[in-house]
Parts: structure tokens; sequence; C-alpha cells
């Protein structure tokens, strides 16, 4: 998704890397490339503006150090200041520690809220170890519960469902249930609609006053532009967002609307959905993201995700093959296997 913006910046940074003076001028000039880069991704305009002012600002004010290039110097002025216009710190979810945790998705209709509800779940029982319940409260979208249940099967967690159409009854009815259950997470999938609407936005209020979530997570679908910043910011004004997951970054799209989300809300991006697969869902790491727009490598991430599907007694096994030359065409068939289970790499 970050592909047009990456080749937008690494021409700019080119440029900038072999400056042997910092100067008024080409600071001037370096930013209006970067500002026109982060346009032409759709990046909000005002959000844009804010970024480069701020670059702008303390490139001016910056000490030179003679053991770096002033090029050098100056993006990694830009890297900080993305990684702050992406969030700063990575955001991890508050847990109730005396009782169940309960976390509500909202969003649009077409966001990717029922898929992202079972995504999470299993991130949380993989990695965190926790014990989840979904409610399925999405009663307008025809099969959301038929959804909901399916994804549920294939992590073998519980779901708690009625087909009727109060979802604040089926919300409230669905955490009594919870309490009998050997659970410690609620996660209360939500119906969306096309647009922003004022019988939306009651029903979420409800909902929330039922539920007093610990987390309020926004789903955003990171393909829809401009529309997602204007959407995000009428929930944010109505219900008291703690977080925001962005679907659908595994597309085609210039993925700046998506990004614009984190400074227009104020609120942080937890999570981001990088794929069709139930474990198409990954923490958000603001700096690693902003290491990829540069251009820079995020091995981390590749390494985490390494960890996560490559079995490590089989790739023992392979390493010690291939020491002692018994490394056949079967092995390196299986060793491609195992790459392929992490996806596009």
């Amino acid at each position: 998704m970050f592909e047009q913006l990456q080749d937008k910046l690494s021409g700019v940074l080119k440029t900038i890397r072999g400056q042997g003076k910092i100067t008024e001028n080409n600071i001037s000039q370096s930013m209006r490339d970067v500002r026109r880069a982060l346009l032409e991704a759709d990046v909000n305009f005002k959000v844009a503006k804010a970024f480069v002012s701020r670059v702008q600002e303390k490139a001016e004010g910056v000490k030179v150090f003679t053991s770096v290039s002033p090029g050098q110097q100056f993006i990694k002025l830009i890297q900080d200041e993305l990684v702050d216009f992406l969030g700063g710190d990575t955001e991890v979810l508050e847990f109730n520690n005396s009782g169940l945790t309960v976390i509500l998705i909202a969003g649009l209709q077409g966001s990717g809220k029922t898929t992202t509800s079972a995504k999470l779940a299993s991130l949380l029982k993989k990695r965190q170890n926790r014990k989840p319940l979904l409610i399925a409260a999405d009663l307008q979208r025809p099969a959301a519960i038929d959804q909901l249940e399916v994804l549920a099967r294939q992590i073998n967690v519980p779901v708690y469902s009625e087909r009727i159409e109060d979802a604040v009854l089926v919300v409230k009815s669905g955490l009594k249930h919870a309490e009998s259950l050997d659970v410690d997470t609620v996660l209360i999938d939500t119906a969306g609609r096309l647009h922003v609407d004022k019988e939306l936005m009651i029903e979420l209020k409800n909902i929330e006053a039922i539920a007093s979530p610990d987390e309020i997570l926004y789903v955003a679908d990171g393909m829809t532009g401009q529309d997602a910043v204007t959407s995000s910011m009428a929930f944010s004004e109505s219900i008291s967002m703690s977080g925001i997951v962005l679907t659908k970054m595994d597309g085609d799209s210039r993925g700046g609307a998506a990004l614009s989300i984190r400074k227009v809300t104020g609120e942080s991006i937890k999570f981001i959905g990088t794929g069709e697969g139930i474990d198409g869902l990954e923490i958000f790491h603001p700096n690693r993201l902003a290491n990829r727009i540069l251009g820079m490598s995020d091995v981390i991430s590749l390494v985490e995700k390494a960890q996560e599907f490559i079995d490590d007694e089989e790739a023992e096994k392979l390493a010690k093959k291939m020491i002692s030359k018994d490394f056949n065409f079967e092995d390196f068939r299986q060793q491609m296997k195992q790459i392929q289970k992490m996806g596009s790499i």
C-alpha cells in the first residue's frame, strides 16, 4: 500500500542525502518535494502542511554534527517526525485485571469489522493467552452473524448470538452469558452503515453505556481515501474511541488517507490488517512502518513473522542436513512451504 509514498520519498531523500551543506534554500526545496509526495499519496492536506512545517522548523534550528553528513541529519529529522506522525510509541490494549476486558469494535459497513473481530480474537488467544468470547451484535447486515460464527469456529472461540432486532439486548445478554464461561475478554462486533447516521450513533452510544468497554476500536478501511478521514472524525466526536484498526493495508491504494486518521482523531493506530487470512492482523509499530516508508528495512517484523510460522525443530533439522551435505530437493521443498506460510515477502 505504501509503495507510491515510498517511491516518491525515496527520490527526495536520495537528493537530500547528497547534500554537503544544508541551507535554507535546499531545505525549502526538499520540503516542497516532501509535501508533494505526501499529497500525491492522499495524505490529508492539513496534516501534510503541519508535517512539513514541523520538519522545516526543526531543520533550521538543528546543530550540524561533523560525524554525519548534513543530508543524513535531515533524513533523521524526517524519520523522527514521521514516527511521531504515525503515533510515536507502540500502543497496546488496556486489559482489565480485575474482571472481564470488554472491547467494542465499531466502524462503517464494509470496513471489515466482523473479520477484524475474529482476527483480533485469534491474535489475543495465540500471542497473549487470552480467552476471548465474541458477541455478534451486527444485526443489520445479512449473514453477519453466520460469518462471525464461521470465523470463530476456525480459531475455536465461542460466539454469543441471538437472531433478534435489538442489538443492545444481545450485548446485555452476551455479557451476562460471559460471566458463566471461562473467558476473560469479550469482543463486541457492532453494526455499521454505508455512511455515518443518527441511528447508527444512537445504537453505538447505547451499547457503550451497557457494556462500559475498556477499549473502543474504530475500524477504518485503508482503501476508502479521504472518506475514511471524514467518517473517523464523526465517530471520534460521538463515541469514546481508544484506538484505530486500519484494514486492507495489503491493497494497492495510496495509504496516505488512512494514516491521516491518526493525526485527525488524535487516537493511536493499534492494529493493521495485512491479509484475508485469520492471521492477517498485526500490532502497529510506528517506527517500523516509518522505516518501511522511507525505504529502510524492517527486519524486526520479518523475524517476528518467521518465528510465528517457521517450526524451530524442523529448521534445526534442515540446518544440520545442510552442514552434513545431506540437504536434498525434498528438504528444499519443505523449506519453501514454511516460507510460503509467512505470506507475501
